[in-house]
């Protein structure tokens, strides 16, 4: 996992980094098959790690999700958290602020979504939409998102010192493999209910996005809170990354399966 994260103050250009890449797992000699039979494990593994944070509920688990339109935030979720007691874990999608959020700070409707300690919390897309889409389109100044790039920083080491551990993931597919995808969703009869005209819209930023990923890393990955690029391009690759990188956040938590209730004689006891 070093070497898909972006270590703080580090300058990167995503052209550098190949979304191709399956490290580890030869394409050509069955790469596939042994990678998502080590997700299998993984995801099993999880459950229980997962079970664990639950009972002791004194710590939380903050996974951030972004990539450009097909990148996989959906598959990812689908696939990585498949075995996860959905009790212990939420989902949330950033949409367009409401009129009420609007009234408030970009990150005061965020915050209200932080998981709770004990939980696992995903946001699909984030508070970091703010520094990009809104950038892009040029709907707010390069000072107000430096200003924003700051604040996002103090919120997450807020998050950080209050219990909650923050994993962020920059799902990076290369421009053809969206071709490829988008392609897909217009072909499928059963998959052209994800696609939206918006999506083609948003293409022709590709370039302009590009630079606002990159300068989002750069300004926001610090060791509370790093950022990973994941190469996205084959999806049983990013699941393995992901998933490897969420377990090994959790088995660092060293977490415990907490004591039974003090005064119970669990040996004599018997339920009439």
């Amino acid at each position: 996992m070093k070497n898909y994260q972006v270590k703080p103050d580090t300058k990167l250009q995503l052209s550098h980094c190949d979304p191709d890449e399956t490290d580890g797992f030869d394409r050509n000699n069955g790469g596939k098959e042994k990678a998502k039979a080590a997700t299998e494990k993984l995801t099993s593994r999880l459950r229980d790690l997962q079970e664990r944070l639950y009972a002791n509920g004194d710590r939380a688990l903050l996974i951030v999700l972004q990539g450009m339109d097909t990148s996989g935030k959906d598959g990812t979720i689908r696939s990585v958290m498949s075995g996860v007691n959905p009790q212990g874990c939420q989902v949330v999608t950033f949409k367009t602020p409401s009129v009420e959020e609007l009234g408030h700070d970009f990150l005061w409707r965020v915050h209200q979504k932080a998981p709770a300690r004990g939980r696992i919390g995903i946001f699909n897309r984030s508070h970091y939409e703010d520094v990009l889409i809104t950038r892009v389109h040029g709907l707010i100044s390069d000072k107000v998102v430096k200003q924003r790039f700051t604040q996002i920083c103090e919120f997450e080491q807020l998050l950080a010192e209050n219990g909650t551990a923050i994993l962020k993931f920059f799902l990076h597919i290369s421009k053809q493999e969206q071709k490829i995808r988008l392609e897909e969703r217009i072909n499928n009869p059963e998959k052209r209910w994800k696609f939206c005209t918006g999506d083609l819209e948003e293409r022709k930023f590709w370039d302009d996005y590009q630079l606002a990923f990159e300068d989002m890393l750069f300004a926001t990955s610090t060791d509370c809170a790093p950022w990973y690029v994941v190469p996205a391009n084959f999806k049983w690759y990013r699941n393995w990354v992901i998933a490897d990188c969420v377990v090994k956040a959790l088995e660092a938590m060293k977490l415990k399966t907490p004591p039974p209730t003090a005064g119970i004689d669990f040996e004599t006891l018997k339920i009439e």
